[in-house]
């Protein structure tokens, strides 16, 4: 007997309200919280290209880092958003939990480094200072940083549980290389970038407390890139949105016409743009979404000269299960 996927009909509490100032402190703190834990797998985690292997990955409870490789063992961090606590599980059968609660960037950093060590887990961190942030404070100093509102933070992943399968759709659909669907902790979205095989020119670099050297590893090849993003980060585009460009950025991007009516190209970010409360609000949110992923991909590759036939799919979206 076999099975074809069917969607679901749309449940318009699945797509939670996040307007940005309801949640900005806790946004930011999170933030913060989510760089020290990345940080870790940065410090231990063998390299991968684009710096693939200091991500976190959308989970069933929050966001977790997957297994990280240390001597003969490895061991998991969740940020657990159903029960409000951060995990930390090793593969010999161990497990410490730090509930997450209003505490300070430096309480916290004290408590999680306490927690790894308590599980034999290294607890240094190279450089104990945000990147990609305006005016980083160190974590040990940062008492500016002490807000969480659980209510909040559950609405958080429940967006981000939305972009995560969609973009995971939308990548099953390309067969050149291409990043997995993941959360970068510096800029604090989720993104999934394919590639077409070809050098890029060196990245101009610029980005705040992140070193040139570092973003032209990231963008080291010509890629078109996806995602969503909470809308923090004091950036001209202050809302959750899902977004999407190219680099390098081909010419005739800005003026091109691209789907759905609601998305926008923003000439700042040099990024085209749709507002997550448009998605909200529509009868359909998964199909606007998908026309959105596919058409930005679309432009963008045909002003680029892809070769797109050795590059997409030509199969079934679905599978049959046997």
């Amino acid at each position: 007997m076999s099975a074809e996927k069917t969607r679901t009909t749309h449940d318009p509490k699945a797509w939670p309200s996040l307007p940005l100032e309801a949640w900005e402190p806790t946004c930011d703190t999170l933030h913060l919280w989510t760089q020290i834990v990345g940080k870790t797998r940065l410090a231990l985690a063998p390299m991968q290209n684009h710096w693939w292997q200091v991500t976190l990955y959308v989970t069933a409870r929050g966001l977790s880092t997957s297994p990280v490789p240390y001597d003969d063992r490895t061991f998991e961090i969740e940020f657990d958003f159903v029960d409000h606590r951060l995990a930390v599980r090793t593969s010999d059968g161990r497990q410490e939990f730090l509930p997450l609660e209003p505490q300070t960037v430096a309480q916290f950093y004290r408590r999680y480094l306490d927690t790894l060590r308590s599980l034999g887990v290294p607890a240094r961190i190279l450089h104990p200072k945000p990147n990609e942030v305006q005016n980083p404070v160190r974590f040990d100093a940062d008492r500016m940083h002490a807000s969480y509102d659980a209510g909040a933070t559950q609405r958080f992943w429940g967006a981000l549980v939305q972009a995560d399968r969609l973009l995971k759709e939308f990548r099953g659909r390309f067969i050149g290389k291409c990043s997995p669907v993941h959360f970068f902790w510096g800029s604090f979205d989720m993104a999934c970038t394919r590639f077409n095989g070809r050098p890029a020119p060196p990245h101009p670099g610029g980005i705040p407390n992140l070193p040139d050297w570092a973003t032209r590893e990231a963008y080291s090849h010509e890629c078109i890139s996806a995602g969503w993003w909470p809308g923090n980060g004091g950036g001209p585009v202050r809302e959750p949105a899902f977004y999407a460009y190219a680099y390098p950025e081909p010419a005739g991007c800005p003026q091109a016409e691209i789907r759905p009516a609601e998305a926008s190209y923003h000439p700042v970010l040099r990024e085209w743009i749709l507002p997550y409360e448009a998605v909200r609000r529509s009868p359909s949110p998964d199909a606007l979404v998908l026309d959105f992923l596919e058409s930005t991909y679309e432009t963008a590759a045909r002003l680029g000269v892809w070769d797109r036939a050795a590059l997409e799919s030509k199969g079934p979206r679905t599978w049959p299960v046997r």
